[in-house]
């Protein structure tokens, strides 16, 4: 749903008290575009996919591994694998696009879909078009 006037002017008045109340904030929050920590989550996670690669083949190739004809070693390595992959993914899907805190007059990007309508409303749109029809 998007905000109205006067929510909107409200909202900008929240930010520059914010931008006064605290600079350090700011200057923390427009100094970059936050990409270090997912960038940095992705190659843990690709460290721990290779790690997780090399105990499943290791537990394959080693027969002491096995005890009872049990590959543990790499079910643990694969467990490893899915947990490396899991963290990859997460790592891309969140944290990338947050970009920086606008100027003065510029509309945040989070806010910016508000004019155009959220995905549902569009989608509800279209639905009570069909049957309008």
């Amino acid at each position: 749903m998007p905000l109205s006037e006067h929510e909107q002017r409200q909202l900008e008045q929240i930010e520059r008290a914010l931008y006064a109340e605290d600079p350090k904030f700011v200057s923390t929050v427009r100094g970059g575009r936050l990409q270090r920590p997912s960038r940095r989550r992705r190659l843990q996670g690709v460290a721990v996919f290779a790690l997780g690669l090399a105990l499943l083949v290791i537990g394959a190739v080693i027969p002491a591994l096995r005890p009872a004809d049990i590959p543990v070693m790499s079910v643990v390595g694969f467990l490893v694998m899915f947990g490396g992959a899991v963290i990859v993914l997460s790592a891309m899907r969140g944290g990338d696009d947050f970009e920086s805190m606008p100027e003065s007059g510029e509309r945040p990007r989070w806010n910016r879909g508000a004019e155009r309508g959220s995905f549902a409303q569009r989608m509800e749109e279209r639905f009570r078009k069909r049957f309008e029809q």
